[in-house]
């Protein structure tokens, strides 16, 4: 069964980086769900997926995936241009376009 090695990423309901420190190794399905037909529940007969376990470091996740021999893919985080504003660049003199609420 493989595995994915990922940082998640924030969420956009919040600013901060609650969540987001940690390394995630997720087991992914080896079938498809099953969609139930008369009421139209999926399911699976899986359990592996529903385990999620938290590392540090990425080497710490790794480590783990290759002692344990789960075959991993290491998805890596993309990063995050942060531009610095303030509230009075607003009210600039010469702003290119006006300022209205």
């Amino acid at each position: 069964m493989a595995a994915r090695i990922y940082k998640p990423a924030k969420t956009a309901m919040q600013q901060g980086l609650a969540g987001t420190r940690d390394w995630v190794l997720e087991y992914e399905p080896e079938k498809p769900r099953v969609i139930e037909p008369l009421m139209g529940w999926t399911s699976s007969a899986e359990t592996k997926p529903q385990v999620r376990m938290s590392f540090a470091s990425k080497e710490e996740a790794v480590a783990f995936a290759t002692r344990q021999g789960i075959a991993f893919r290491l998805e890596e985080p993309q990063k995050t241009g942060l531009r610095p504003k303030s509230y009075a660049e607003n009210f600039k003199f010469g702003r290119p376009d006006r300022w209205t609420h």
